[in-house]
């Protein structure tokens, strides 16, 4: 059985994800207040005989449900706009990951270190461990360093695919002939999961992408071990 927990977003796992999370309950609490005021307001007029008629029409109402919508409006539209440019800011990146989208997989290219580069291929069931999760897990996982900032250059080699995982706030559309970038930074270890999230054909649904955030030393130890492969 699903917990409550499993209706949210996954846990943070860098500080544009937990500012995102920040942002919907802000305006989740300000849908809240204005589907309360005006539910509370239609169920006067509904069931209430004595309605006041200043409700109803007057140069006063009028003026206040109107500056009110503006006010409620730039309550969420000033922290959207920050938010917007805190995504699009891309600052001084240590590591740079290039990624390109196949039918259907995901190759990787590590571009500050030389001969660093795989493809990432979706699990079969029948190879899974009993640890391991079915439909998410790879055969080559993407590691990165945590407190660190990350640059990631996407693209696609045959048709438009997306670079999503939803803990770090990542979603990317990788499209021929283009390449778009990414920047994060990952605030704890740990293993985070995703998909492609463009539908790419017949199967879309077995592209997954995982990350895994280590230690910078642990980091630059696979890839001494992954340069020498």
């Amino acid at each position: 059985m699903a917990s409550w927990s499993s209706l949210g977003f996954q846990d943070s796992a860098s500080p544009l994800m937990e500012q995102l999370i920040f942002f919907h309950d802000h305006a989740l609490l300000v849908l809240i207040l204005i589907t309360t005021l005006v539910g509370y307001m239609l169920g006067s007029l509904f069931f209430n005989s004595l309605t006041n008629r200043f409700l109803l029409e007057g140069q006063t109402i009028e003026i206040i449900w109107t500056v009110l919508p503006a006010i409620v409006l730039i309550f969420i539209a000033l922290p959207s706009l920050r938010l917007l440019y805190l995504l699009d800011e891309v600052n001084t990146p240590s590591v740079t990951l290039k990624t390109i989208g196949h039918q259907w997989y995901w190759s990787y290219e590590y571009s500050d270190f030389l001969q660093v580069e795989f493809d990432s291929y979706m699990l079969p069931t029948a190879e899974l461990s009993d640890s391991g999760f079915r439909l998410l897990d790879v055969d080559n996982r993407t590691v990165l360093p945590m407190n660190t900032q990350i640059r990631v250059l996407i693209s696609a080699a045959d048709v438009i695919h997306s670079w999503t995982v939803p803990a770090l706030g990542v979603k990317a559309d990788a499209v021929p002939g283009r390449l778009n970038q990414v920047s994060f930074t990952i605030n704890r270890p740990g293993l985070f999961f995703g998909q492609c999230s463009e539908i790419c054909g017949a199967n879309h649904s077995f592209m997954p992408i995982v990350v895994e955030s280590t230690s910078i030393n642990a980091f630059l130890d696979w890839i001494s071990s992954s340069s020498e492969a």
